[in-house]
């Protein structure tokens, strides 16, 4: 539904030359510049571009919460009111009630040491004057609302218990306390699966008409815009470059910048008839321009001996209670899984957040120690391995992580991080390292000089080739790459898939690819296996699970991409009632004995039961049970060195 501003009717929110400076040495450095645009009742605006072209800077000017050393000049009226001319008490009354806001990462906004249904309860008492136990029971309405199940034995829950779609839940729940006008979401699915995704899509929207709420909707998701928004405004370096009916903007984009985002977006169903993975399009930002993406080489080496057995390999968690500690349940990351790799191979595991896909991987690297299996590396069955020559595994395999910058050493230049493993493993003295450090950072499109730089002074693209560019230095054979591009912008993401092709196919590397973001997945893998709490329910060629899906749960997962597509929208369906399943076990669970069916060549299918059988498969198909997992301790995304 369109809601364009109508004649003689009042915008709930109007920005006129919003101008955001922050202050340098070199004085003050406008990232916002010249901004204008409005948003109807009941509208949705959804504000994109990349990271750094001022979205989530104009967000928090609306919202007044920007720092110290920034200056705003402009305005932004909500219903007649100058935002940026109210003293700070009128602005408190006015953000959690007339205007609310979700952030990206839910665990930075909530307060882990208050249970969720304080935090949600201390709200509507302060914005709606409530006593506690009104605020307590409105608290029980809201997380029924936004489909938080058995609500009532949750809410003295706090966020860790909680799964990240489950978090962004709470937030949504805690900006609608206040009844708001406007509801700004600054990126508020782009960590989370796709199915979760979709679920928390249909939810805002679902709530927006209930509510005739407005929408500024803030992401770098060109499926997401295409679902959500009625009109779209495009940044690129602190300027809207292109504003517009979302349907013209996709269908006749006029600024190059914004065909260029389009170009990068990946979407299902580009791979048909394609054997081979497949390098994304290079677009020039300035002219729009892009080239023929160019096919890849055959990397794969079929007749050789596989780099990476998995066999029957199952890691579980205890979960402890009580002040002694006792033992009262497991989590069953990963149940009974097998599968292979050959050299110059990509096998992509794909599946939702719990699934036991990146627990998978570090069982592989030995970063979590499985209950029992077999992982052959080279042949070598690397869990009969003494911790002394886990070093030489590390050699033989290695690990790229979601967050880059977690995983480099804030204090360090980038030069010393990559030297690291080559000092480490003792494969160079500290001026070949040196030399060999600057080789590396070229092979993935750095410059030698920015050795001396810190993380802090890269970008969130520029620091996951810096990991790249780690994992490489000790020569691996098998790097896995565990949601390594999911946190990046598209044009990014783009840029980092391509580098990984090229490595592969210039040094044979096999990659253990885990994500979540199947249209990525189609376009980088030769092979797909689809885990499900903790079991692998398909594997086979990547032709054939995007062209022939035979599990219920892979169906889900593929109709749960967003089409970047205006005129190809889920609609109006809501959301059906999903049952919460858990991989949490009783003591002494025996987990049943699985049985496959071959489908074609390699493609094998799990057998399902009834559980599977619903009319939801096909009615709501974008719609995935929903399970809170097990958050196990953070391992430290170092050097595996």
């Amino acid at each position: 539904m369109n809601h364009s501003l109508a004649p003689g009717s009042e915008p709930i929110l109007s920005v006129e030359n919003l101008t955001v400076s922050f202050r340098s040495d070199a004085g003050w450095r406008p990232v916002v510049r010249d901004l204008s645009f409005s948003i109807a009742p009941g509208e949705t605006i959804a504000l994109v571009g990349e990271s750094g072209s001022g979205k989530s800077v104009t967000a928090l000017s609306i919202m007044r919460l920007l720092p110290e050393d920034a200056r705003l000049q402009g305005n932004a009226r909500l219903g007649g009111l100058d935002l940026a001319a109210l003293p700070e008490k009128a602005l408190q009354k006015i953000r959690g009630n007339d205007v609310a806001m979700i952030f990206q990462e839910p665990m930075t906004s909530l307060n882990p040491v208050r249970t969720i249904g304080f935090q949600i309860a201390e709200a509507l008492m302060l914005h709606r004057d409530m006593t506690p136990p009104e605020a307590q029971a409105e608290t029980l309405r809201l997380l029924d609302r936004v489909r938080i199940p058995s609500a009532k034995s949750r809410f003295k829950d706090y966020p860790h218990h909680f799964s990240g779609g489950m978090r962004q839940r709470v937030m949504i729940a805690m900006a609608l306390a206040g009844r708001p006008k406007l509801l700004i979401a600054d990126e508020p699915t782009t960590a989370l699966d796709v199915t979760i995704q979709a679920q928390i899509l249909e939810l805002i929207k679902l709530l927006q008409d209930e509510e005739h709420m407005s929408v500024l909707f803030i992401t770098h998701d060109m499926g997401v815009v295409a679902d959500v928004a009625d009109r779209t405004v495009v940044m690129f370096e602190g300027q809207a470059v292109e504003t517009g009916e979302t349907g013209r903007i996709f269908s006749a984009p006029t600024h190059p910048y914004t065909g260029s985002l389009l170009a990068a977006v990946p979407r299902l169903g580009a791979m048909t008839g394609r054997h081979r993975p497949l390098r994304f399009p290079v677009v020039d930002r300035v002219t729009g321009l892009s080239n023929i993406p160019r096919g890849t080489p055959d990397t794969v080496k079929a007749d050789a001996p596989p780099v990476l057995e998995v066999s029957n390999l199952t890691t579980r968690f205890d979960i402890q209670s009580g002040s002694f500690g006792r033992v009262t349940g497991r989590v069953h990351a990963v149940e009974n899984i097998s599968f292979s790799i050959q050299p110059g191979e990509t096998l992509a595991l794909v599946g939702e957040s719990g699934c036991g896909k990146s627990t998978t991987g570090r069982s592989i690297l030995r970063l979590v120690e499985p209950e029992r299996g077999e992982i052959r590396v080279d042949g070598e069955d690397i869990l009969r391995l003494p911790k002394n020559r886990l070093r030489d595994l590390r050699r033989r395999v290695q690990m790229i992580f979601q967050d880059p910058f977690a995983s480099l050493d804030p204090r360090r230049s980038i030069g010393a991080s990559v030297a690291e493993p080559l000092l480490t493993h003792k494969l160079a003295s500290r001026a070949a390292a040196a030399e060999r450090t600057v080789a590396l950072l070229h092979q993935v499109g750095l410059t030698p000089d920015m050795a001396r730089r810190l993380p802090h002074e890269f970008s969130g693209g520029q620091r996951q080739r810096i990991c790249i560019a780690r994992a490489l230095a000790v020569q691996p054979k098998l790097i896995v790459a565990d949601e390594s591009v999911s946190a990046l912008d598209v044009s990014v993401k783009a840029q980092v898939i391509n580098l990984l092709l090229d490595l592969q196919a210039s040094m044979g590397l096999a990659y253990l690819f885990i994500s979540h973001d199947m249209a990525v997945v189609e376009r980088v893998s030769h092979r797909v296996a689809v885990m499900y709490l903790g079991e692998i329910v398909e594997i086979g060629p990547r032709a054939a699970i995007f062209g022939n899906p035979q599990h219920p749960y892979t169906r889900r997962l593929l109709a749960a991409v967003p089409v970047p597509d205006p005129s190809n929208r889920r609609g109006g369906r809501r959301l059906p009632e999903v049952e919460t399943v858990s991989s949490v076990r009783p003591l002494g669970y025996a987990a049943p004995v699985r049985s496959y069916r071959e489908i074609g060549p390699g493609h094998l299918v799990q057998a399902w039961g009834p559980e599977w059988d619903v009319p939801e498969i096909e009615a709501a198909p974008h719609v995935a049970i929903q399970h809170d997992r097990f958050q196990s301790e953070h391992v430290n995304a170092g050097a595996l060195s």
